[in-house]
């Protein structure tokens, strides 16, 4: 049972990690090495605490809430010692990224917001959930996610410009 259980968690990591780790990157605005400590801690909760998340009607969905928590609760941790940079390390392009600039510019542009309204962004444009869905992944009312989306989206709109097309290649 125990044996089953543990191979159970095995295949729901290896199939949600990817996920995670992507959510996570764009929460921590392409900072790759946060994003992955973010998902170990993540699948780390999730692999104590599975006998009762296998019965949860949307173990994924509970997995990206708890990715969710995980973040917040790093960024109110966050050392004073640290100092966030706005530089991107240089990444080869192979043909696969032909939209790098735009989406260098997006993780830079989500760098510049608050924890939670990039929470919230990530959330309902990324992982497509809904204002419900949100508040209850963030433990907030549905009217702060609302209020705090439209604010990150003026935010974003601000550091970007009405037109994205800009910054996207033919």
């Amino acid at each position: 049972m125990r044996q089953a259980r543990a191979d159970e968690y095995a295949e729901f990591a290896a199939v949600r990690a990817g996920h995670l780790y992507r959510s996570a990157c764009l929460l921590t605005a392409g900072d790759t090495h946060l994003a992955e400590d973010l998902v170990q801690e993540t699948l780390g909760r999730l692999y104590v605490s599975w006998r009762r998340v296998a019965r949860v009607e949307n173990p994924a969905g509970y997995a990206q809430t708890v990715l969710m928590r995980t973040f917040l609760t790093h960024q109110r941790r966050r050392s004073s010692t640290e100092r966030a940079t706005d530089v991107l390390p240089d990444v080869p392009d192979d043909g696969a990224g032909r939209d790098m600039p735009l989406r260098l510019t997006l993780l830079e542009a989500l760098a510049r917001l608050p924890a939670k309204d990039r929470a919230v962004v990530v959330l309902r444009y990324w992982e497509d959930r809904s204002i419900e869905e949100t508040a209850q992944a963030m433990n907030a009312s549905s009217a702060a996610v609302r209020t705090r989306c439209v604010r990150a989206l003026g935010r974003l709109r601000e550091l970007l410009g009405e037109d994205l097309g800009e910054y996207a290649r033919p």
